[in-house]
């Protein structure tokens, strides 16, 4: 299934994480994509509300995992400085993508031919000179979002 939401502003992309996150079981991946500034990181923090993470949520570019703890794992994950599938496999992050907990992969477009067919795409596109975000949720399982 495929869905499509527009949002206008950072409160709203978070706002949306949270429904997004309170449908999400252990295992879970999304890959998510996006230019830079785009918003995945935003959309994070609301998916990280929604399962009960409390930490300041925050790009992990230099250290590239970061792991929070709350109603389960959030393995927060970004690719960007990798040089594609071989160096993501390289980090051991068969534990996080298969383990007990969801992962979210920024800049996944790097490394999709190492994800699972049951991967969810998350696609954010800024809308030019405006706040607005059109985000496309595809592969998604759960049905509709409201």
């Amino acid at each position: 299934m495929s869905l499509k939401f527009h949002t206008f502003s950072a409160e709203e992309t978070i706002d949306l994480g949270k429904k997004i996150g309170n449908f999400l079981k252990k295992g879970d991946i999304i890959a998510m994509q996006g230019t830079l500034a785009a918003g995945k990181t935003t959309i994070t923090k609301g998916i990280a509300q929604s399962l009960g993470i409390t930490e300041e949520i925050t790009s992990p570019t230099f250290c590239l995992i970061s792991e929070y703890e709350g109603k389960m794992p959030l393995y927060h994950m970004d690719v960007y400085r990798l040089d594609g599938g071989e160096d993501f496999i390289n980090l051991g992050v068969e534990d996080f993508i298969y383990g007990n907990g969801v992962s979210l992969i920024e800049w996944s477009e790097k490394v999709i031919d190492e994800l699972p067919k049951k991967t969810i795409i998350l696609k954010i596109v800024p809308v030019e000179g405006t706040t607005e975000r059109e985000i496309t949720l595809e592969n998604w399982p759960y049905g509709e979002i409201n």
